[in-house]
């Protein structure tokens, strides 16, 4: 409400209200710009200094210094204001309070700071300084550095006095005059909350779809729900309240259409006010309030039968009903601001704005201008574009199923017109419905969805992941990915990649142990027990290092199971580092999948981990199954040259020492040189070996990754390889696998026995602080790697680890794993005759691998993060995207 304009206070009413008037508070939404208005002079900087932030104020004087190193330079003043516009553009985007400082007597320089306003859906409000110009014109020229001409105060008080009865008019919601110097000091400013802000209610919550006067089937809903219904002298039910204390949240289209409109406004309208529930309006409550009030409205939809039930009933009912509709807010923010409620959803810009083009798509939603064969406008299927955090619950188009798009959910499953009433259970994000009991009201058009009707809709864009990127992750903080790494990414992902709809890993690279400075090592376990031991790692486990292919499982329980879950058909799906099909066979493909799923059936996972699909990490062999054209190409070829040429050479040589050259040194370098090439055959050789079919064919799982609603790749690694020991024990039927590797020709176990597929990681715990045990566990490496064996994996028990800075207190991530690799196996990474320039190799810088292995692993375990807490895929894919950028940073492909 503005102040009568009329009757400016004399000289000696003024000293009187300086001394009399008293305080008053005038509301501000915590969200909106506040426009300054009055004379040069009358305060308004020393007002805005007192009551607001300084980084809340924009100041024309301060841009025009910006533009012109002179804050009284006139001439400047347009430039100025085109960066206080800019500024304020900027603010109002970020949902921050803006005030702007300046004299805004003029309607145009209102007018755009209210077209602003309205452009970012925030409230204008006016706080105007009416202080007499002789007060003014004495306060100016006391100023020596702004001498105004004398005309320019009685100029500037004349429009603004002309301006204050149609500050409203102009658009400013509130506005608020302070008469006289009196009333400007004893002012407050009282912060208002929007009324759609109810970010403090946490839940848990009830969301409830579009009910359409469907009494019956609402009661049966809460019932399901665990809601206790309270009903009145007439049996009619007027509340109803959950026992944990859960609140109901309605999204609109309470009425119309069905048999009894009244009935549920009663219960929607007592839980409200009892604080059981809360409720948004629905196109056809703003349809149904404004006959209700006597305003011209097409009766149709379904506002007939809303009409003629509320006619029998009191005229304070009624009455009840008219205050109850006009008290609706347009949307909600809950929970902190993750949870977003409104009737025909909201596109994230508008979460929390206060405007009419706000409401009406909260209301309304938008359309394409088209309409369909029925005559009914065509939606706009903004889900499919939506990235926002929150998720957005609506209903409004009645769909056939309720499903998650992109975070948000539909919840209208059309209970009208014979399909459902469906609830979402928030945080669960579980959806329970209840069939209707009848068709109620016969539809125009079939009960079938023009919004997205996959679960994704649109699930990914160009824009998820093109250009430069930070990634936010719970454990690593912002991880950057550069533009031309997200390049080489796009080009793997989009052309070999797996539907990415079940990419939802990648596995991070490992980096080795520090190089070793032992004789005849380049690698060795007592750097990385050293290592973890300095970042106050206590506890390790060493694993066998498999050498095969890194290959990540997504096995389903059923076939139904991916479908449910990910939105995609099949048994699951095996892929590699770079998200590609590791089996070209599907059939091969699904036989592997099979085994897996059989042996986590037998062995009680799926059950034990209340999941209908498993997430794993493992190690596929032999090497030769997916490397085979790399052997033929690198090693073989260099095994068959020294093969082919190094006899000769000898040969030559000891011909030429029966001439009686003194070749003795030469010769020992060439046999030195064969022995080192017979080694380099022998050490690739051990990890080839034929497959046909499943035979020959060995998985070594080492991690369980995920299952339905958890991120299991934070438990430690023990319950890992405890949950691994019982998949393998459960491959065959009638008896668990042979601990130990076969031979290279993967021979069955055993007569009338299943050749096993899954095989164990062998594992060896070790204390950092304790001689003996890291004595153990290296005479267990060299054990393993005298055998044949690659070498180990050196991982800290707790997963993730950090550092332990003074007094105990966490610093940051660890290395999540080390590899420590044998002799003999390192001639396949840096060549034959490695040993022999180990002083070189020792120079070797491994910062670079070290960091990479870092973010990539943080870059995974958020992934899985935002899987198990059911975010949209495109959230899920950007840290999995972002992994596969890192790949393509250059490092030492030896490391």
């Amino acid at each position: 409400m503005t102040d009568d304009p009329t009757d400016t206070p004399g000289e000696s009413q003024r000293q009187d209200d300086t001394e009399s008037a008293a305080p008053r508070r005038l509301p501000v939404t915590d969200v909106s710009l506040v426009v300054l208005i009055g004379t040069s002079g009358a305060g308004k900087s020393t007002f805005a200094r007192r009551h607001f932030l300084p980084t809340q104020v924009v100041s024309s004087d301060f841009c025009r210094g910006l533009v012109a190193d002179d804050e009284n330079d006139q001439s400047a003043s347009a430039e100025a204001f085109d960066v206080l516009h800019y500024i304020v553009r900027k603010r109002l985007a970020a949902g921050r309070l803006t005030v702007v400082d300046a004299t805004n007597v003029q309607p145009e320089a209102r007018r755009q700071l209210v077209a602003i306003a309205r452009e970012h859906d925030v409230l204008p409000i006016a706080i105007v300084l009416d202080v007499p110009p002789g007060v003014c014109a004495e306060r100016n020229r006391s100023r020596p550095d702004r001498q105004l001409p004398a005309h320019v105060i009685p100029r500037q008080h004349r429009e603004l006095r002309r301006s204050l009865r149609g500050l409203e008019r102009e658009g400013f919601r509130k506005v608020h005059v302070l008469r006289g110097e009196a009333e400007v000091a004893a002012a407050g400013i009282e912060l208002e909350k929007r009324y759609n802000d109810l970010r403090h209610l946490t839940g848990p919550f009830d969301i409830v779809g579009d009910i359409h006067g469907c009494r019956s089937e609402l009661e049966t809903l809460l019932t399901r729900l665990g809601y206790t219904l309270t009903r009145d002298a007439e049996g009619r039910p007027v509340d109803a309240a959950h026992p944990a204390g859960r609140t109901a949240v309605f999204v609109g289209d309470l009425v119309d259409r069905g048999p009894d409109t009244p009935g549920v406004l009663r219960l929607v309208m007592g839980m409200v006010a009892a604080g059981h529930a809360l409720c948004v309006p629905g196109n056809h409550e703003n349809k149904l309030g404004r006959a209700m009030d006597g305003r011209k409205v097409t009766v149709a939809y379904g506002l007939r039968e809303s009409l003629d039930q509320l006619a029998g009933e009191s005229e304070e009912f009624r009455a009840e009903v008219r205050a109850f509709m006009r008290g609706l807010v347009s949307h909600y923010l809950l929970d902190g601001g993750a949870l977003v409620v409104c009737h025909a959803g909201l596109p994230e810009r508008y979460h929390g704005r206060n405007s009419g083009r706000v409401r009406s798509h909260a209301l309304y939603g938008d359309t394409t201008g088209e309409t369909d064969e029925y005559g009914l406008p065509v939606r706009y299927p903004w889900a499919e574009e939506y990235r926002g955090r929150a998720l957005v619950v609506y209903g409004h188009t009645p769909v056939p199923t309720a499903s998650f798009v992109n975070n948000t959910v539909c919840l209208d499953t059309g209970c009208v017109f014979g399909g459902s009433l469906t609830a979402l259970r928030y945080p669960e994000r579980e959806l329970v419905s209840v069939e209707a009991e009848r068709e109620w009201y016969a539809p125009v058009r079939p009960l079938i969805t023009d919004a997205p009707g996959a679960r994704e809709g649109r699930p990914l864009d160009l824009a998820d992941v093109a250009g430069r990127r930070i990634v936010e992750t719970g454990l690593h903080g912002r991880v950057a990915v550069r533009e031309e790494n997200a390049a080489a990414a796009l080009e793997v992902m989009s052309r070999f990649a797996l539907d990415p709809r079940l990419l939802a890993y990648l596995p991070p690279t490992m980096a080795p142990s520090a190089t070793s400075r032992r004789d005849g090592y380049l690698e060795h376990p007592e750097e990385a027990f050293l290592g973890y031991r300095a970042d106050g790692v206590r506890h390790l486990v060493c694993e066998e290092k498999h050498m095969g292919s890194r290959a990540v499982l997504l096995v389903a329980r059923d076939g139904a199971a991916l479908e449910r879950r990910f939105g995609a058909a099949g048994p699951g799906a095996i892929w590699t580092r770079t998200g590609r099909a590791f089996l070209a066979d599907e059939e091969l493909t699904g036989a592997v999948l099979d085994r897996v799923r059989s042996a986590a059936e037998r062995a009680g996972l799926f059950e034990e981990l209340a999941t209908d699909w498993l997430l794993l990490d493992a190690e596929l062999m032999p090497w030769s199954l997916k490397a085979v054209e790399l052997l033929r190409r690198q090693y073989a070829a260099v095994g068959a040259a020294a093969g082919a040429a190094l006899p000769e050479v000898l040969s030559a040589l000891e011909r030429a020492a029966g001439r009686g050259l003194d070749l003795a040194h030469l010769t020992a370098r060439q046999r030195q040189r064969a022995a080192d090439a017979r080694a380099f055959t022998e050490a690739y050789r051990r990890y080839c070996w034929p497959t046909e079919g499943l035979s020959g064919i060995r998985l070594a799982p080492f991690q369980l990754l995920a299952a339905e609603g958890a991120n299991l790749a934070v438990r430690p690694h023990d319950e890992h390889l405890a949950w691994i020991d019982r998949l393998v024990d459960a491959d065959t039927a009638d008896g668990p696998a042979a601990d130990g590797p076969e031979g290279a020709s993967g021979a069955s176990a055993g007569a009338g026995r299943k050749e096993p597929v899954l095989h164990r990681t062998r594992r060896i715990l070790v204390d950092t602080e304790d001689e003996a045990s890291t004595a153990a566990a290296t005479a267990w490496w060299e054990e393993l790697t005298e055998a044949g064996g690659e070498g180990m994996v050196v991982k800290p028990l707790a997963s993730p680890a950090r550092t332990v800075r003074g007094e105990g207190r966490p610093g940051g991530l660890v290395q999540p794993g080390v590899k420590v690799r044998g002799r003999e196996y390192l001639r396949i990474i840096y060549g034959p005759d490695y040993t022999e320039h180990l002083d070189r190799l020792r120079l070797r810088a491994l910062g670079h691998k070290r960091s990479l292995a870092l973010r990539e692993y943080a870059l995974g375990l958020e992934a899985l993060d935002r899987l198990a807490a059911g975010e949209p895929l495109w959230r899920v894919h950007e840290p999995v995207f972002a992994v596969l950028a890192l790949e393509s940073e250059p490092v030492d492909p030896r490391l």
